[in-house]
């Protein structure tokens, strides 16, 4: 008789796990925490009626952001490129012949999050480059509805100002990298959406769950050449504050992709995405095994080929679903 419930419940652990979770597993009930940059937790109303007002302005000047550059002539003090404003680019110290990687923060955040230095520092430290941080707190302090509803239209701005970069320069979108953490994650896909997917990559970190699991206009696999996400907060059920499901070309799943080691809250799940990312461009370590199923990721017995996580590799390409295991503390 122990034998019989014994493969039952094997039977009904395998039936939840063979396969890819369905797009709209995740359960979220109407109220929920969720952080901003900082880590901050804000009380969120997923039925909450969306500023409209407020919407219709970013539709009408959806590339009213701030776009600051950062090279190794300023690694630190920015300089401001405006859209439609060729001088305040050809006159900064954008370089068309070096690769770029703009960063886009997650909702209530701001030019000041952390993840920006972070990855600027790293990246700048490895590679001459034009690193440009995309500040569009105009939207990101709105109501979390609200900022869902218009990441679409600040990342088809964030596009347009490419475009625009382009046509000044004459840098190359196949030299244009995007990374994006929680909203920022769709914000960028939707950037590269703009341009058709002629961008050389864009990299969802942690890309948001609440709201976005069945969302037309979620990062997606076509968004670029090679769109890739880093899966650190996914929990399959309400309380992940990431989407969790495999979505991109290369979907990564460190850890398993629901809790992180050295972790005790989803917090800091979530910021794993960016510290490992960060991590990646400096030492380029953290190596994935890809995996047949989610019941692999979570049993950690994936056995396929390898392919390396996050980097700023601007012909990387792959496919499918890998785990990834890594240490408790940087560069992890």
């Amino acid at each position: 008789m122990r034998r019989i419930v014994l493969f039952f419940l094997i039977s009904m652990v395998y039936t939840a796990f063979a396969g890819p979770v369905p797009r709209d597993e995740q359960v979220y009930p109407r109220f929920i925490e969720f952080p901003d940059d900082n880590g901050i937790m804000h009380t969120v109303d997923l039925e909450a009626e969306p500023d409209i007002e407020l919407l219709q302005e970013i539709q009408r000047n959806p590339a009213n952001n701030v776009y600051l550059l950062y090279t190794r002539r300023n690694p630190q003090s920015a300089q401001t490129l405006v859209i439609n404003n060729a001088a305040s680019i050809t006159s900064s110290n954008f370089n068309a012949r070096v690769p770029t990687i703009v960063i886009a923060h997650g909702w209530l955040s701001n030019q000041k999050s952390e993840l920006n230095d972070v990855i600027r520092d790293a990246a700048l430290g490895k590679y001459d480059l034009n690193i440009i941080v995309l500040d569009w707190r105009r939207l990101a302090i709105s109501d979390y509805v609200t900022a869902v509803r218009g990441v679409p239209d600040v990342g088809r701005g964030l596009g347009q100002f490419l475009r625009f970069v382009n046509q000044v320069t004459g840098a190359p979108f196949n030299s244009m990298h995007l990374a994006g953490f929680s909203l920022g994650s769709h914000l960028v896909g939707n950037a590269g959406r703009e341009l058709g997917g002629r961008l050389a990559r864009v990299t969802g970190l942690d890309p948001a769950g609440p709201l976005w699991s069945s969302n037309s206009n979620r990062l997606g696999p076509n968004d670029a050449v090679y769109v890739e996400a880093i899966h650190t907060d996914g929990g399959y059920t309400m309380g992940g504050l990431g989407i969790g499901t495999a979505i991109a070309n290369a979907d990564f799943f460190p850890n398993g992709g629901i809790s992180q080691p050295g972790c005790l809250t989803n917090i800091c799940n979530h910021n794993r995405s960016w510290e490992f990312f960060s991590a990646t461009i400096v030492y380029n370590h953290l190596i994935g095994r890809e995996c047949s199923s989610s019941l692999q990721i979570t049993l950690n017995n994936c056995s396929g080929r390898e392919l390396r996580m996050g980097n700023n590799d601007l012909r990387k390409t792959g496919s499918g679903m890998y785990r990834v295991n890594t240490g408790r503390n940087y560069p992890f």
